[in-house]
């Protein structure tokens, strides 16, 4: 079963040996519509959205106008309605799938961690790649050659701990961190 959380940051556990902990808060969602292998259309609210769309889809299967965001996620019921949050409470490790913090276009000192030349004398290579290939053979650059480019925002799926989990407020507290940053949409997965 999956659930849709938002990060909202780390912390740590009191006691006399501490513990860091990240804080996941359980999103209240709509299950729309399920199929029969367990997959299902849910509805839940973020931020504002007003196109035809969505509202198309709000009034499809009878939303309130704050459920604007989809998504396709497994879950335990089966048919519409609330999604049941009861297997939480008994879970020991989940799979916390959110995206890295985006960096933007980086170096290659700051994307794989290169050296770099001399910072003095007129070296002209300071935070350069250097040489990138043979012009002889193959006369191409290798796919996978490391460089400058994009950094971050990717998906990351890491397996966590469950510490405790409070039905009422919906806080899911999970050992050790997670990826993107706080306020983050993601995903959480029971692990059988």
């Amino acid at each position: 079963m999956e659930y849709i959380v938002e990060k909202v940051g780390m912390s740590r556990t009191i006691g006399r040996d501490s513990t860091p902990v990240t804080l996941l808060k359980l999103i209240n969602v709509k299950v729309c519509e399920v199929d029969e292998n367990g997959r299902a259309i849910v509805a839940y609210a973020k931020g504002k959205a007003n196109n035809k769309a969505i509202a198309g889809q709000q009034k499809k299967y009878n939303l309130s106008s704050e459920f604007n965001k989809f998504a396709t996620i497994e879950v335990a019921n089966s048919e519409a309605g609330d999604q049941d949050i009861e297997p939480l409470s008994n879970a020991k490790t989940l799979k916390v799938s959110f995206n890295t913090k985006g960096k933007g276009f980086q170096g290659v000192m700051k994307r794989h961690g290169f050296a770099g030349g001399p910072g003095a004398h007129g070296s002209r290579f300071h935070r350069r790649p250097g040489s990138i290939g043979n012009a002889e053979w193959p006369g191409r650059v290798q796919p996978g050659k490391k460089m400058p480019g994009q950094t971050g925002n990717v998906k990351i799926t890491v397996k966590n701990e469950v510490i405790s989990f409070d039905s009422n407020s919906g806080i899911l507290v999970v050992k050790g961190s997670v990826p993107g940053f706080n306020g983050a949409m993601g995903r959480v997965r029971i692990v059988k």
